[in-house]
């Protein structure tokens, strides 16, 4: 008999107009949080079932509580911090920035990318169709107070929504993850509160803790988006050297650890990506300088892009990299970053290259990153009908 080869994606699917207009009504004061709370936990039933009628095997709730207004998923993360955490402001006028602790590396400014810097011309020209001017939120929010978390009533809002989709296809919780960002991640705004910037990571730990207990105690997944550790090796003006990166995402790996402490690392899945920007990339870093540290994660699932054509090579990685006990790879094998809708037959090899390697039990394929705002959502759910058609095919081959 075949092994059924395991379907999911990445978390962000697109939103529909229901969604988005109470969203803008939410915001603008004219639906109370009951009435947004009716409308989330409508639109994820739909959601559910719809993943669930394509065939995907693990499913979310499309991400449709992260509080968003428009079509676009750029900024996305900004909203969703307002809406469950403390300490934060918009300024315009910014004071003096905590230091980092002597001799350690800190971010630079999120708008200046060595890859958006080399490829300023294209990025600038609106012809170009990676255009990022009229993008690009120039005011970030920014650490000013006490970071805590607020969301307590927003995310039991989103396990409910979920719950009850997941009840309703005859889906068992364990099928069922909701997305929730690294502490790393979410430090990547400015600090201008803690003493310094890994202060800052253990103070956001601390707060996502609750928001990871609280998806876990309800029997779902969560899964943790840690766009940071790949991500961040790009936001440095001068290239650092790699052991000094290392180390530098080391601390925050440590900070992530200690927020998932006591929590089952089965029910953790981890994210990385490259951004999911549509551009060159020609600034990445290997994923071989930083699988270990992924792996050091207590998450049993480890999802990364290997269908972007920036890092499909290194699928080969695990020719050599053991895969430890209870661990799983969830690779990409449909992309985000094109609009080209990919062959079953080629989403079957991708997979394929990844089960002959560490067995078609321990791969669950994915996306590269959220389809939510990336592509067209026509696209974006042929694009997951592909996959789970190629995972067919693929698991006929075993």
């Amino acid at each position: 008999m075949a092994t059924q080869i395991r379907t999911t994606h990445v978390g962000s699917l697109p939103r529909t107009e229901a969604l988005l207009e109470a969203n803008a009504a939410h915001a603008a004061g004219t639906l109370d949080d009951a009435g947004l709370a009716a409308v989330v936990s409508e639109q994820t039933d739909a959601v559910v079932a719809r993943q669930t009628e394509i065939g995907l095997t693990i499913v979310n709730d499309g991400e449709y509580g992260h509080a968003m207004t428009e079509k676009v998923d750029y900024g996305a993360w900004w909203s969703y911090s307002f809406s469950r955490f403390s300490g934060l402001e918009l300024l315009d006028q910014l004071p003096e920035r905590k230091p980092t602790p002597a001799g350690k590396l800190e971010l630079d400014a999120m708008t200046d990318r060595r890859d958006w810097v080399a490829y300023a011309d294209a990025y600038a020209d609106p012809t170009s169709g990676i255009h990022l001017a009229d993008r690009r939120p120039w005011v970030f929010p920014v650490v000013t107070g006490e970071i805590r978390y607020t969301g307590q009533a927003t995310v039991a809002r989103d396990i409910a929504a979920l719950t009850r989709g997941l009840e309703r296809v005859g889906k068992p919780l364990s099928e069922g993850f909701v997305a929730s960002i690294s502490p790393a991640a979410a430090a990547r705004v400015g600090n201008y509160y803690y003493e310094d910037d890994e202060a800052c990571v253990w103070a956001w730990a601390e707060a996502l803790r609750e928001e990871y207990k609280a998806i876990t105690d309800a029997g779902l997944t969560v899964q943790i988006d840690a766009p940071d550790l790949a991500e961040s090796w790009d936001q440095f003006v001068t290239e650092p050297a790699l052991e000094d990166y290392r180390r530098f995402s080391a601390v925050r790996i440590e900070a992530l650890n200690h927020a998932l402490e006591g929590i089952d690392p089965a029910q953790v899945r981890y994210h990385v990506c490259w951004g999911s920007w549509h551009g060159p990339h020609s600034t990445d870093l290997g994923f071989d300088k930083i699988v270990d540290l992924a792996l050091s994660v207590n998450a049993n699932g480890l999802s990364f892009e290997a269908a972007n054509v920036r890092h499909e090579h290194e699928w080969k990685i695990w020719q050599d990299t053991e895969l430890p006990d209870g661990k799983y790879l969830i690779p990409g094998v449909v992309s985000h970053a094109t609009n080209v809708l990919e062959h079953p037959e080629l989403v079957a090899d991708r997979i394929e290259r990844f089960a002959r390697l560490v067995g078609p039990e321990r791969v669950v394929a994915s996306t590269d990153c959220g389809l939510g705002g990336r592509v067209h959502a026509h696209i974006a759910w042929s694009k997951l009908a592909s996959l789970t058609e190629g995972a067919r095919l693929a698991s006929a081959r075993f």
